[in-house]
Protein backbone atom coordinates (compact mmCIF):
# COMPACT_ATOMS: atom_id res chain seq x y z
CA UNK A 1 0.00 0.00 0.00
CA UNK A 2 2.86 2.67 0.93
CA UNK A 3 4.75 1.92 -2.42
CA UNK A 4 1.79 2.50 -4.70
CA UNK A 5 1.01 5.69 -2.20
CA UNK A 6 4.24 7.02 -3.15
CA UNK A 7 4.33 5.92 -6.67
CA UNK A 8 2.71 8.99 -7.97
CA UNK A 9 4.69 10.10 -11.41
CA UNK A 10 5.34 13.97 -10.56
CA UNK A 11 7.58 14.15 -13.02
CA UNK A 12 6.54 14.20 -16.64
CA UNK A 13 8.77 12.21 -19.59
CA UNK A 14 9.84 15.86 -21.32
CA UNK A 15 11.42 16.17 -16.94
CA UNK A 16 13.00 12.89 -16.80
CA UNK A 17 14.63 13.29 -20.12
CA UNK A 18 15.98 16.90 -19.44
CA UNK A 19 17.25 15.61 -16.59
CA UNK A 20 19.59 13.49 -18.58
CA UNK A 21 21.03 16.49 -20.16
CA UNK A 22 21.63 18.29 -17.39
CA UNK A 23 25.11 19.64 -16.80
CA UNK A 24 26.17 21.08 -13.02
CA UNK A 25 27.37 24.27 -13.75
CA UNK A 26 28.13 26.72 -10.43
CA UNK A 27 30.09 29.57 -10.01
CA UNK A 28 31.51 30.29 -6.42
CA UNK A 29 33.19 33.26 -5.82
CA UNK A 30 33.23 33.81 -1.87
CA UNK A 31 36.66 34.41 -0.56
CA UNK A 32 35.23 32.57 3.16
CA UNK A 33 34.04 29.55 0.98
CA UNK A 34 37.25 29.36 -1.43
CA UNK A 35 39.99 30.13 1.02
CA UNK A 36 38.33 28.52 4.42
CA UNK A 37 35.45 26.37 4.15
CA UNK A 38 36.64 24.39 0.69
CA UNK A 39 39.91 23.55 2.13
CA UNK A 40 38.24 22.45 5.10
CA UNK A 41 35.84 20.16 3.56
CA UNK A 42 38.38 19.01 1.53
CA UNK A 43 40.16 17.49 4.71
CA UNK A 44 37.32 16.64 6.60
CA UNK A 45 35.71 14.30 3.77
CA UNK A 46 38.66 12.15 3.74
CA UNK A 47 37.43 10.84 7.11
CA UNK A 48 34.18 9.56 5.96
CA UNK A 49 34.37 6.19 4.68
CA UNK A 50 33.89 5.68 1.23
CA UNK A 51 30.63 3.46 1.72
CA UNK A 52 28.20 6.36 2.77
CA UNK A 53 26.29 7.51 0.15
CA UNK A 54 26.43 11.48 0.09
CA UNK A 55 22.19 11.89 0.03
CA UNK A 56 22.82 10.45 3.53
CA UNK A 57 25.31 12.49 4.59
CA UNK A 58 22.91 15.48 2.93
CA UNK A 59 19.63 14.08 5.02
CA UNK A 60 21.29 13.56 8.30
CA UNK A 61 22.79 16.98 7.83
CA UNK A 62 19.08 18.06 7.47
CA UNK A 63 18.07 16.47 10.71
CA UNK A 64 20.44 18.38 12.18
CA UNK A 65 19.20 21.43 10.85
CA UNK A 66 15.64 20.48 12.10
CA UNK A 67 16.73 18.81 15.32
CA UNK A 68 18.45 22.95 15.92
CA UNK A 69 15.36 24.43 15.53
CA UNK A 70 13.52 21.60 17.49
CA UNK A 71 15.58 22.40 20.78
CA UNK A 72 14.57 26.14 21.33
CA UNK A 73 10.97 25.19 20.23
CA UNK A 74 11.02 22.53 23.22
CA UNK A 75 12.56 25.72 25.63
CA UNK A 76 10.93 28.60 24.07
CA UNK A 77 8.08 27.47 21.91
CA UNK A 78 6.63 31.36 22.27
CA UNK A 79 10.03 33.10 21.69
CA UNK A 80 9.67 34.84 25.35
CA UNK A 81 12.94 32.95 26.73
CA UNK A 82 14.95 35.78 25.69
CA UNK A 83 12.86 38.73 26.70
CA UNK A 84 13.87 40.82 29.77
CA UNK A 85 10.95 40.86 32.16
CA UNK A 86 8.81 38.00 30.46
CA UNK A 87 8.80 35.87 33.26
CA UNK A 88 10.22 32.83 31.00
CA UNK A 89 12.47 30.59 32.02
CA UNK A 90 15.88 31.07 29.67
CA UNK A 91 17.00 28.39 27.29
CA UNK A 92 19.79 26.47 29.06
CA UNK A 93 23.66 27.21 28.26
CA UNK A 94 24.17 23.17 27.67
CA UNK A 95 21.07 23.22 25.15
CA UNK A 96 22.47 26.70 23.07
CA UNK A 97 25.93 24.34 22.78
CA UNK A 98 23.61 21.50 21.40
CA UNK A 99 22.20 24.34 19.04
CA UNK A 100 25.48 25.41 18.02
CA UNK A 101 26.89 22.23 17.54
CA UNK A 102 23.74 20.66 15.56
CA UNK A 103 23.97 24.11 13.43
CA UNK A 104 27.97 23.79 12.68
CA UNK A 105 27.35 19.81 11.94
CA UNK A 106 24.51 20.53 9.40
CA UNK A 107 26.85 23.31 7.64
CA UNK A 108 29.58 20.63 7.29
CA UNK A 109 27.62 17.62 5.94
CA UNK A 110 25.79 19.95 3.84
CA UNK A 111 29.14 20.90 2.65
CA UNK A 112 31.66 18.06 2.02
CA UNK A 113 28.27 15.86 0.07
CA UNK A 114 28.84 16.81 -3.16
CA UNK A 115 32.42 16.37 -2.34
CA UNK A 116 31.74 12.50 -1.35
CA UNK A 117 29.91 11.94 -4.55
CA UNK A 118 33.09 12.81 -6.99
CA UNK A 119 35.20 11.17 -4.66
CA UNK A 120 33.40 7.75 -4.41
CA UNK A 121 31.81 8.48 -8.29
CA UNK A 122 28.48 8.63 -7.98
CA UNK A 123 27.68 11.75 -8.87
CA UNK A 124 23.85 12.19 -10.10
CA UNK A 125 21.17 14.76 -11.08
CA UNK A 126 19.44 13.32 -7.95
CA UNK A 127 21.90 14.43 -5.49
CA UNK A 128 22.39 17.86 -6.31
CA UNK A 129 18.35 18.01 -6.42
CA UNK A 130 18.25 16.62 -3.29
CA UNK A 131 20.36 18.49 -1.94
CA UNK A 132 18.94 21.71 -3.00
CA UNK A 133 15.25 20.80 -1.77
CA UNK A 134 16.81 20.31 1.62
CA UNK A 135 18.30 23.47 1.38
CA UNK A 136 15.13 25.02 0.45
CA UNK A 137 13.42 23.65 3.85
CA UNK A 138 16.31 24.18 5.80
CA UNK A 139 16.05 28.03 5.15
CA UNK A 140 12.83 27.86 7.49
CA UNK A 141 14.39 26.37 10.53
CA UNK A 142 17.80 28.28 10.56
CA UNK A 143 15.92 31.25 10.11
CA UNK A 144 13.55 30.74 12.60
CA UNK A 145 16.21 29.73 15.91
CA UNK A 146 18.03 33.07 15.24
CA UNK A 147 15.07 34.51 16.64
CA UNK A 148 15.28 32.79 20.11
CA UNK A 149 18.76 34.38 20.38
CA UNK A 150 16.94 37.75 20.47
CA UNK A 151 13.03 37.19 21.24
CA UNK A 152 10.14 39.11 20.69
CA UNK A 153 10.03 42.84 21.33
CA UNK A 154 9.01 43.20 24.70
CA UNK A 155 11.54 44.87 26.03
CA UNK A 156 13.08 46.65 23.40
CA UNK A 157 15.99 45.23 22.26
CA UNK A 158 14.50 43.24 19.36
CA UNK A 159 12.22 43.43 16.52
CA UNK A 160 8.36 42.83 16.30
CA UNK A 161 6.92 39.48 15.04
CA UNK A 162 5.83 40.91 11.56
CA UNK A 163 9.41 42.28 11.14
CA UNK A 164 10.70 39.00 12.00
CA UNK A 165 8.27 37.36 9.46
CA UNK A 166 9.22 39.70 6.77
CA UNK A 167 13.04 38.56 7.48
CA UNK A 168 11.91 35.04 7.03
CA UNK A 169 10.43 36.01 3.65
CA UNK A 170 13.58 37.67 3.04
CA UNK A 171 15.43 34.71 3.07
CA UNK A 172 13.12 32.98 1.08
CA UNK A 173 13.59 35.51 -1.56
CA UNK A 174 17.58 35.21 -2.07
CA UNK A 175 16.93 31.28 -1.71
CA UNK A 176 14.76 31.46 -4.53
CA UNK A 177 16.22 34.39 -6.86
CA UNK A 178 19.66 31.77 -7.32
CA UNK A 179 17.40 29.43 -8.40
CA UNK A 180 15.30 32.26 -10.79
CA UNK A 181 19.04 33.14 -11.53
CA UNK A 182 20.12 29.51 -12.43
CA UNK A 183 16.89 28.71 -14.51
CA UNK A 184 17.62 32.14 -16.97
CA UNK A 185 21.51 31.67 -16.91
CA UNK A 186 21.92 28.38 -16.27
CA UNK A 187 24.70 28.44 -13.65
CA UNK A 188 24.19 29.29 -9.64
CA UNK A 189 26.10 31.69 -8.80
CA UNK A 190 26.15 30.92 -5.06
CA UNK A 191 25.29 33.63 -2.62
CA UNK A 192 28.28 34.38 -0.60
CA UNK A 193 25.83 35.05 2.27
CA UNK A 194 25.36 31.79 3.07
CA UNK A 195 28.37 30.30 4.63
CA UNK A 196 28.78 33.53 6.51
CA UNK A 197 25.32 32.87 8.10
CA UNK A 198 26.28 30.18 8.67
CA UNK A 199 29.34 30.40 10.43
CA UNK A 200 27.82 33.70 12.38
CA UNK A 201 24.92 31.26 13.53
CA UNK A 202 27.35 28.89 15.16
CA UNK A 203 29.47 31.42 17.09
CA UNK A 204 25.95 33.19 18.18
CA UNK A 205 24.92 30.28 19.61
CA UNK A 206 27.94 29.54 21.36
CA UNK A 207 28.46 33.28 22.60
CA UNK A 208 25.02 33.12 24.05
CA UNK A 209 25.46 29.89 25.58
CA UNK A 210 28.30 31.29 28.13
CA UNK A 211 27.23 34.82 27.61
CA UNK A 212 23.85 34.65 28.04
CA UNK A 213 21.48 35.91 26.40
CA UNK A 214 21.56 38.78 28.26
CA UNK A 215 24.65 39.88 26.37
CA UNK A 216 22.60 40.53 23.31
CA UNK A 217 20.86 43.60 25.53
CA UNK A 218 22.55 46.57 24.99
CA UNK A 219 22.52 49.59 23.51
CA UNK A 220 25.15 50.45 20.75
CA UNK A 221 26.09 54.54 19.34
CA UNK A 222 22.69 55.74 17.99
CA UNK A 223 20.56 54.15 20.40
CA UNK A 224 20.16 50.98 18.16
CA UNK A 225 20.48 47.42 19.76
CA UNK A 226 21.86 44.02 18.28
CA UNK A 227 18.50 42.58 16.83
CA UNK A 228 17.82 45.93 14.91
CA UNK A 229 20.90 46.29 13.55
CA UNK A 230 21.36 42.74 12.47
CA UNK A 231 18.21 42.74 10.40
CA UNK A 232 19.24 45.76 8.67
CA UNK A 233 22.34 44.26 7.95
CA UNK A 234 20.33 41.09 6.23
CA UNK A 235 18.22 43.46 4.27
CA UNK A 236 21.22 45.10 2.68
CA UNK A 237 22.92 41.78 1.79
CA UNK A 238 19.42 40.33 0.65
CA UNK A 239 17.95 43.58 -1.20
CA UNK A 240 21.42 45.37 -2.48
CA UNK A 241 23.40 42.72 -2.83
CA UNK A 242 21.83 39.50 -3.81
CA UNK A 243 18.72 40.80 -5.93
CA UNK A 244 21.34 43.59 -7.63
CA UNK A 245 23.95 40.85 -8.59
CA UNK A 246 21.24 38.19 -9.81
CA UNK A 247 19.64 41.02 -11.85
CA UNK A 248 23.07 42.02 -12.91
CA UNK A 249 23.77 38.10 -14.22
CA UNK A 250 20.58 37.87 -15.51
CA UNK A 251 20.75 40.67 -17.76
CA UNK A 252 24.39 40.21 -18.53
CA UNK A 253 23.59 36.25 -19.52
CA UNK A 254 20.61 37.95 -22.29
CA UNK A 255 23.62 40.37 -24.01
CA UNK A 256 26.12 37.88 -24.12
CA UNK A 257 24.26 35.58 -25.45
CA UNK A 258 24.73 32.94 -22.95
CA UNK A 259 21.96 31.96 -21.09
CA UNK A 260 18.79 30.32 -21.68
CA UNK A 261 17.48 33.58 -23.82
CA UNK A 262 13.84 33.30 -22.63
CA UNK A 263 11.12 35.97 -23.27
CA UNK A 264 9.96 38.83 -20.44
CA UNK A 265 7.10 36.59 -19.70
CA UNK A 266 9.01 32.96 -19.56
CA UNK A 267 12.03 34.75 -17.50
CA UNK A 268 9.76 36.38 -14.72
CA UNK A 269 7.63 33.12 -14.51
CA UNK A 270 9.10 31.59 -11.76
CA UNK A 271 8.65 34.73 -9.43
CA UNK A 272 4.61 34.28 -9.52
CA UNK A 273 4.01 31.77 -7.26
CA UNK A 274 6.54 33.17 -4.70
CA UNK A 275 4.87 36.76 -5.32
CA UNK A 276 1.41 35.21 -4.48
CA UNK A 277 2.45 33.17 -2.18
CA UNK A 278 4.09 36.37 -0.32
CA UNK A 279 1.15 38.94 -0.72
CA UNK A 280 -1.76 35.99 0.78
CA UNK A 281 0.60 35.11 3.70
CA UNK A 282 1.28 38.88 4.55
CA UNK A 283 -2.26 39.65 3.59
CA UNK A 284 -3.48 36.91 6.16
CA UNK A 285 -0.70 38.12 8.91
CA UNK A 286 -2.01 42.36 8.54
CA UNK A 287 -5.86 41.36 8.39
CA UNK A 288 -6.51 38.78 10.52
CA UNK A 289 -8.82 40.14 12.82
CA UNK A 290 -7.47 37.61 15.63
CA UNK A 291 -3.61 38.49 15.27
CA UNK A 292 -2.84 35.06 14.55
CA UNK A 293 0.46 36.04 13.53
CA UNK A 294 1.27 36.60 17.13
CA UNK A 295 -0.84 33.99 18.60
CA UNK A 296 0.91 31.28 16.55
CA UNK A 297 4.40 32.93 15.49
CA UNK A 298 6.11 29.00 15.19
CA UNK A 299 3.39 27.63 13.95
CA UNK A 300 2.93 30.42 11.15
CA UNK A 301 6.49 30.26 10.39
CA UNK A 302 6.64 26.91 10.00
CA UNK A 303 3.58 26.92 7.50
CA UNK A 304 5.20 29.46 5.33
CA UNK A 305 8.20 27.93 5.06
CA UNK A 306 6.79 24.54 4.34
CA UNK A 307 4.89 26.16 1.50
CA UNK A 308 8.25 27.73 0.51
CA UNK A 309 9.70 24.62 0.28
CA UNK A 310 7.70 22.81 -2.12
CA UNK A 311 7.41 25.97 -4.72
CA UNK A 312 11.13 25.69 -4.37
CA UNK A 313 12.00 22.19 -5.17
CA UNK A 314 9.30 22.47 -8.27
CA UNK A 315 11.61 25.37 -9.44
CA UNK A 316 14.72 23.90 -9.00
CA UNK A 317 13.41 20.52 -10.96
CA UNK A 318 12.35 23.33 -13.69
CA UNK A 319 16.02 24.70 -13.79
CA UNK A 320 17.70 21.44 -13.50
CA UNK A 321 15.79 19.56 -16.31
CA UNK A 322 15.36 23.05 -18.69
CA UNK A 323 11.44 22.75 -18.74
CA UNK A 324 8.82 25.32 -18.38
CA UNK A 325 8.24 26.10 -14.56
CA UNK A 326 4.79 26.12 -12.91
CA UNK A 327 3.07 29.28 -13.11
CA UNK A 328 0.94 29.07 -9.58
CA UNK A 329 1.60 26.27 -7.06
CA UNK A 330 -1.97 24.01 -6.31
CA UNK A 331 -1.09 24.79 -2.78
CA UNK A 332 -1.59 28.59 -3.03
CA UNK A 333 -5.86 27.67 -3.51
CA UNK A 334 -5.85 26.22 0.20
CA UNK A 335 -3.84 29.27 1.36
CA UNK A 336 -6.26 31.49 -0.23
CA UNK A 337 -9.50 29.95 1.09
CA UNK A 338 -7.60 29.80 4.87
CA UNK A 339 -6.22 33.72 4.48
CA UNK A 340 -10.41 34.31 2.88
CA UNK A 341 -12.23 33.43 5.91
CA UNK A 342 -9.82 34.74 8.59
CA UNK A 343 -9.12 37.95 7.01
CA UNK A 344 -13.39 38.39 7.01
CA UNK A 345 -14.12 37.32 10.88
CA UNK A 346 -15.37 35.04 10.39
CA UNK A 347 -13.56 32.61 12.67
CA UNK A 348 -12.57 33.09 16.85
CA UNK A 349 -9.12 32.33 17.37
CA UNK A 350 -9.10 29.12 18.31
CA UNK A 351 -10.52 28.26 15.13
CA UNK A 352 -8.34 30.35 13.07
CA UNK A 353 -5.61 28.63 15.28
CA UNK A 354 -7.04 24.84 14.17
CA UNK A 355 -7.77 25.98 10.63
CA UNK A 356 -3.47 27.20 10.78
CA UNK A 357 -2.91 23.74 12.12
CA UNK A 358 -4.76 22.18 9.07
CA UNK A 359 -3.37 24.06 6.80
CA UNK A 360 0.46 23.25 8.04
CA UNK A 361 -0.76 19.53 8.31
CA UNK A 362 -1.95 19.67 4.42
CA UNK A 363 0.94 21.91 3.46
CA UNK A 364 3.55 19.49 5.01
CA UNK A 365 1.94 16.13 3.86
CA UNK A 366 1.52 17.61 0.00
CA UNK A 367 4.95 18.11 0.05
CA UNK A 368 6.22 14.73 1.58
CA UNK A 369 4.41 12.73 -0.58
CA UNK A 370 5.84 15.35 -3.69
CA UNK A 371 9.21 15.11 -2.71
CA UNK A 372 9.20 11.05 -1.58
CA UNK A 373 7.36 10.45 -4.84
CA UNK A 374 9.82 12.44 -6.68
CA UNK A 375 13.16 11.09 -5.15
CA UNK A 376 11.79 7.26 -5.90
CA UNK A 377 10.93 8.44 -9.88
CA UNK A 378 15.00 9.51 -10.06
CA UNK A 379 16.24 6.50 -8.31
CA UNK A 380 13.83 4.44 -11.29
CA UNK A 381 15.01 6.54 -13.69
CA UNK A 382 18.89 6.82 -12.78
CA UNK A 383 18.92 3.22 -11.49
CA UNK A 384 20.71 4.38 -8.25
CA UNK A 385 19.71 3.72 -4.22
CA UNK A 386 19.58 7.06 -2.63
CA UNK A 387 20.51 6.30 0.66
CA UNK A 388 23.20 3.71 -0.50
CA UNK A 389 26.15 2.97 -2.61
CA UNK A 390 25.34 -0.42 -4.52
CA UNK A 391 27.53 -2.85 -4.88
CA UNK A 392 28.13 -2.19 -8.75
CA UNK A 393 29.44 1.00 -7.99
CA UNK A 394 28.27 4.32 -9.24
CA UNK A 395 25.83 5.47 -12.05
CA UNK A 396 26.45 4.71 -15.72
CA UNK A 397 27.91 7.20 -17.66
CA UNK A 398 24.72 7.89 -19.41
CA UNK A 399 23.20 9.32 -15.87
CA UNK A 400 26.88 10.58 -14.09
CA UNK A 401 26.79 14.05 -13.14
CA UNK A 402 29.60 15.85 -14.28
CA UNK A 403 30.59 19.25 -13.88
CA UNK A 404 30.90 21.96 -16.66
CA UNK A 405 34.18 23.37 -18.02
CA UNK A 406 34.29 26.63 -16.02
CA UNK A 407 33.91 24.73 -12.91
CA UNK A 408 36.33 25.29 -9.95
CA UNK A 409 38.28 22.27 -9.36
CA UNK A 410 39.93 21.72 -5.88
CA UNK A 411 42.89 19.30 -5.58
CA UNK A 412 44.26 17.68 -2.90
CA UNK A 413 47.05 14.75 -2.02
CA UNK A 414 44.87 11.87 -2.19
CA UNK A 415 41.55 13.13 -4.27
CA UNK A 416 40.92 15.01 -6.87
CA UNK A 417 37.79 17.06 -4.96
CA UNK A 418 35.25 19.93 -6.53
CA UNK A 419 34.45 22.74 -5.62
CA UNK A 420 30.60 22.20 -4.50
Amino acid sequence: MLSTMFNYQYLGPDIVVGFDSYKYSCKDTSPLSNYVMHPFWNQIVKLCPRWVAPNLLTFVGFLCCIAHNAITAVFDPHYQASVLGSGATPIPSWAWVLVSIFLFLAHTLDGIDGKQARRTGTSTPLGELFDHGCDSWSTLFITATFYSVFGRNGDGFSVPEFRMYFILWSVFFVFHIAHWEKYNTGIMYLPWSYDLAMLFGTVLYMSTAFGGFEMWKVKLPGGYSAGPVFEIILYVCCYLISFFMTVKNIVSSYQNKTGKMKPLHECIRPMVSYTVAFVLCMGWVIWSKNNILENQLRLFFYMSGTLYANMSCRLIIAQMSSTRCELLNYLLLPLALAMGVSVFGLLSLSQECWLLFALSALITLAHLHYVICVVRQMCDHLKVDCFRISSGGGPTAEHRLLPSSDEEEDHDDDDEIISD
